[in-house]
């Protein structure tokens, strides 16, 4: 009985930071597979002491730590799927590849978390050249914001035309699926998604929410993605089934703090 059950749950990992304050990182991606009755299991990189106004501190966690983590739960437990997030420097994305090929981890969505929102870089260049050249690579989906686009394909984006070609060639660098994200676009393109995966170029539009609350929508977005691949091997319907959940968060974004929210990654509670 207890193997039949274990066969049963899928498994996700995700490889990111904390968020002390809750809203975004390990502590969002943990939230999202739960959501979607995934088992969540963690490879925590860094201790980021943050809020909703911002982030005060960032504390590396040693590589070494980081694959002792990942190891211990993949010849254990097993997994499904893995998202990576925050993983701050060269050694830990360096050590994250090798460990990806490694131990065979199939199902790999990169949330190249290398500048913010606001178009703030997150990482040295050494870390960038490494997230670039060594782990999207690996990927089988890569979650680019309109500003990591632009690093990564080196092209300016300020259309839908614009981010339909930094999708191709990002695809490019080796991952089998892109996806560029519309968040920090504006007007009409904000939340507008462009997928594409060698073959399929799409254009996915959800209703547009209008909040303040947005803090770590781009961790459960890459989350949700991971936690539908390990249920389902079909890349392009995890997609379309996370954007669905992240809209709906959005709906019931959490307004705590000062500044800006999080999601409200548990919405049916949350819902009157």
């Amino acid at each position: 009985m207890t193997n039949a059950i274990r066969a049963s749950v899928p498994v996700a990992l995700t490889i990111a930071g904390s968020d002390s304050g809750g809203g975004a990182g390990i502590q969002a991606d943990l939230r999202t597979f739960a959501f979607h009755c995934v088992h969540g299991t963690s490879a925590l990189t860094c201790v980021t002491s943050q809020n909703t106004l911002g982030v005060m501190r960032v504390d590396a966690l040693p590589a070494e730590a980081v694959v002792a983590q990942v190891q211990a739960v993949v010849t254990d437990i097993g997994v499904q799927a893995c998202k990576t997030g925050m993983l701050l420097n060269r050694q830990i994305i360096d050590a994250v590849a090798e460990l990806v090929e490694a131990l065979s981890i199939e199902n790999l969505v990169v949330d190249p978390v290398m500048v913010s929102r606001a178009g703030a870089q997150l990482i040295d260049d050494d870390a960038v050249t490494s997230l670039r050249d060594v782990l999207i690579p690996k990927a089988s989906i890569v979650t680019p914001n309109r500003y990591e686009a632009q690093l990564l394909s080196n092209l300016e984006i300020n259309t839908l035309d614009d981010m339909r070609a930094a999708a191709q060639r990002i695809h490019q660098l080796g991952a089998s699926a892109v996806l560029v994200k519309g968040g920090g676009m504006q007007g009409s393109l904000r939340g507008v998604d462009v997928w594409f995966d060698g073959q399929r170029l799409e254009t996915l539009r959800t209703s547009s929410i209008n909040t303040l609350n947005t803090h770590g929508t781009g961790c459960t977005l890459s989350a949700a993605i991971a936690a539908n691949l390990a249920r389902s091997p079909d890349r392009f319907s995890a997609v379309r089934l996370a954007k669905d959940y992240v809209t709906t968060a959005l709906k019931y974004a959490l307004n705590i703090g000062q500044g800006a929210g999080p999601v409200g990654h548990f919405f049916p509670l949350l819902q009157s």
